[in-house]
């Protein structure tokens, strides 16, 4: 039987590696795999020209357009989770000391409002400090450089929220520097934090570390940003895809848990990260064997909170876990 030819993209992080050097690979499929200078650029392949057959996508670019019509659907797939309460920068002169002042407050946000980022951060701030997203400004630009909202994706702005463009010659970092606006909500660090030269931004949550683990051990959340998606036409071919496809990207994620095992056994001498094996003891403790779970079971209450806050927020009707992901995996 002639292998499936499958063209995936998604970004290079531990949880994928093993698919790029091919090392793991999905069960009768040749596969080609990609990745791209951002993330968005897949988003853009997938959502725009449908030019891959499996990729990962943002949640809030899947909801956005989900329906009867959505033409992929999700994978309890995750190799993209980031704690978030570490991405809320603000400006030190504009009288935030902690997330209660953030009422009133401008606030900026890259490329849309409602970046899975965005949606994870303002969720938890309303669940444990009572933030009202409809109380603030929002602007919507570039993070480093100027650019105006993303035009690939609906861009919704839900009634009673007050959301600007940034100008056209001014990036999202420079103008917290500036003053301009008063906070930050960002997927990826400014550059002019990274480099140094940042006089006027800090973290809401300076020490953010001991937060985010109560979080964790409060709530069982480990915010994931992205799924991944197949396209419906090839389940639709192919039964049993879907199964292979899991399977492939489960793979990988064990074969980076290995490599940090490893890693452990040798006090971190594998990776180069000053005091690593402290920090894998502590996770260790924290998270347990599996802490970075795939599976429609052991993520349901972390999508459902997603899907949750993306309704509250505005962004689109309140779905449910087994609407969104693949029928044939709601069992793992």
């Amino acid at each position: 039987m002639t292998d499936i030819p499958l063209t995936i993209a998604t970004g290079p992080y531990d949880t994928t590696r093993a698919l790029f050097d091919g090392s793991v690979g999905i069960d009768g499929a040749a596969v080609t795999i990609r990745t791209a200078r951002t993330l968005p650029d897949i988003f853009k392949k997938m959502m725009h020209t449908q030019e891959l057959d499996v990729a990962e996508l943002g949640w809030t670019f899947y909801l956005r357009g989900f329906g009867p019509d959505t033409p992929y659907r999700a994978l309890p797939v995750f190799p993209n989770r980031v704690f978030r309460h570490s991405c809320v920068f603000v400006n030190r002169h504009a009288g935030i000391s902690g997330p209660q002042d953030l009422t009133g407050k401008t606030i900026g946000e890259f490329g849309l409002y409602g970046q899975d980022s965005g949606v994870w951060a303002k969720g938890a701030l309303a669940d444990d400090y009572g933030f009202r997203p409809e109380a603030n400004r929002w602007v919507i630009g570039g993070l480093d450089a100027p650019s105006g909202p993303f035009g690939f994706v609906p861009q919704i702005r839900p009634d009673g929220v007050d959301i600007t463009d940034a100008p056209g010659d001014r990036s999202l970092g420079q103008m917290l520097e500036a003053g301009q606006i008063d906070a930050l909500f960002t997927a990826n660090v400014p550059q002019l934090v990274l480099d140094g030269s940042a006089k006027n931004i800090v973290r809401l949550f300076p020490d953010y570390e001991p937060v985010e683990r109560d979080y964790y051990r409060r709530t069982g959340i480990y915010p994931m940003m992205h799924p991944v998606v197949i396209r419906n036409d090839l389940l639709a071919q192919h039964p049993g895809l879907a199964r292979a496809v899991y399977d492939g990207f489960v793979a990988a994620k064990q074969a980076a848990e290995q490599r940090y095992q490893h890693a452990r056994r040798l006090f971190g001498a594998t990776l180069m990260l000053p005091w690593a094996d402290a920090l894998l003891d502590r996770n260790a403790e924290s998270f347990g064997a599996d802490w970075w779970p795939y599976g429609a079971e052991a993520n349901r209450h972390t999508v459902d909170t997603f899907l949750r806050y993306h309704h509250e927020q505005g962004l689109g009707p309140r779905l449910t876990v087994d609407e969104v992901l693949v029928p044939d995996l709601l069992g793992t």
